[in-house]
């Protein structure tokens, strides 16, 4: 379980704590993977024509309705973290919850793929709910489940979905919302039955589960995974009981929550082979997530940005649709959420190509895909805790290559000189490159001072 820290502000604490309580694993075994866990080893040992007695079958309910609660309690922290009262507000807050993720997310050694791994299914859950913002925005969702929903809205009026009729606004949040951050958060759980580890880590459990499979491995684990997803969705979790004593009310509730059932099983099926259905908004943010917190062994931190080449890769194999992936790149812009960027700065010395600055990834929805929000790290190459936001364009970003030649004719000499004020130790500035096109920015981040990236700058 994820312990407090001093060297984190309260933020950083609630989303570590998040990330531990959704696939991490504790003693107390009360994550979202514990339980699942817990459910797959119960069940496989359970004959398919064992009669289960009356005792058993309430104790089976209220282990169901346990597991339930917790996804919803797991699914409304999501959105609390997530979320705030208009448009604006939770791409501000979605962008400062993904870069925390990727900012706590080592980028090198031996615990990169398991920390990925915890991560992954929150961050794809965030990317789902933006993405589907994005579509009803642009008039692009035409799955009927959602457009009953939005009767009365207008693309307009969504923008300001809460002010514009908030008893709307909260029925929408409970049946779509709730039930697509739930898919996001189950996709993958099947992975954790007993048979799908025997494949992942063989049948002693001495094998590197993030290891690449052979083809018929993989085609197996992806069929226990579906399977076994859906069957702990629909009889491990099921559908709650309801608490009152009004028939309308129950029925209602009844009504409602076998509704948000069927759209998480509907979002599950079609994001296996999307086409042009709403599997997409799973689909597309899982295949992001996959590369942006991967778990292969062939891990490149410098390889991120080009997350889209892969997916519109997979669009063009008809394995996602290329109009929902160019609704994510025109929400993230090329370069992921955290991610370190290295610039030349405007004015003053650089004139000269004299230097380059240090910058974070802070927000969404770039005016052009490839200037990406920043806020400022260092200033006169000092590393400082309250720098400016700003765009950072082509012209200037070493990322690109035609920008990294203005620089490389700069001396070793000076170069050295500026890596020097730029890494902590000797060690770190034998690892990094001459003239660096990225920067990984963990160890500024985990200074708690640094950790305020997104609060307002005046």
């Amino acid at each position: 379980m994820a312990k407090d820290s001093p060297h984190q502000t309260n933020y950083t604490r609630q989303v570590n704590f998040l990330l531990a309580k959704v696939y991490g694993r504790s003693a107390v075994k009360d994550s979202l993977l514990d339980r699942a866990i817990n459910y797959f080893s119960q069940e496989e040992f359970r004959s398919s024509d064992e009669t289960v007695s009356s005792q058993e079958s309430e104790l089976l309910k209220v282990l169901s309705e346990e597991r339930y609660a917790s996804l919803l309690a797991l699914s409304l922290n999501i959105l609390e973290l997530a979320e705030g009262d208009n448009f604006i507000e939770n791409n501000k807050k979605s962008a400062q919850f993904l870069g925390t993720i990727q900012l706590l997310s080592p980028t090198e050694g031996k615990n990169v793929a398991s920390s990925n791994e915890q991560s992954k299914s929150v961050y794809k859950a965030v990317l789902c709910i933006r993405l589907l913002d994005y579509l009803i925005i642009n008039n692009q969702m035409n799955e009927p489940y959602i457009s009953k929903y939005l009767v009365d809205v207008s693309p307009e009026q969504y923008l300001n979905f809460a002010e514009h009729d908030y008893k709307a606004y909260l029925r929408f949040t409970k049946q779509v919302k709730v039930p697509l951050i739930m898919a996001a958060l189950l996709q993958d759980i099947g992975n954790y039955h007993p048979a799908a580890q025997a494949i992942l880590c063989g049948e002693e459990g001495k094998l590197n589960p993030f290891r690449t499979l052979e083809v018929s491995q993989r085609k197996e684990l992806l069929q226990i995974n579906y399977r076994e997803t859906f069957r702990y969705l629909v009889e491990g979790i099921g559908v709650p009981s309801f608490k009152g004593d009004s028939k309308a009310e129950r029925d209602q509730f009844r009504i409602d929550e076998q509704d948000k059932l069927s759209f998480i099983k509907l979002l599950l099926k079609t994001s296996v082979n999307p086409k042009e259905s709403v599997g997409n908004i799973l689909k597309v943010p899982q295949i992001y997530t996959s590369i942006i917190l991967s778990t292969k062994d062939n891990y490149n931190y410098k390889l991120l940005p080009q997350v889209f080449q892969v997916l519109n890769k997979n669009a063009e194999l008809g394995a996602c649709e290329q109009r929902v992936v160019d609704a994510l790149y025109k929400i993230t812009g090329m370069f992921p959420q955290g991610f370190g960027i290295v610039y030349m700065p405007h004015g003053g010395f650089v004139e000269q190509g004299d230097c380059y600055e240090y910058a974070i990834v802070n927000g969404l929805y770039p005016k052009n895909p490839e200037h990406p929000h920043c806020r400022m790290a260092t200033r006169k190459l000092t590393f400082i805790g309250y720098g400016q936001n700003l765009a950072v364009p082509i012209t200037k970003n070493l990322y690109f290559t035609q920008t990294a030649k203005k620089l490389a004719r700069l001396s070793k000499d000076r170069l050295n000189e500026i890596l020097e004020l730029l890494s902590s130790n000797p060690e770190e500035r034998k690892k990094l490159d001459l003239l660096p096109r990225c920067w990984q920015a963990n160890e500024y981040f985990s200074i708690k001072a640094n950790q305020k990236l997104w609060n307002r700058v005046e």
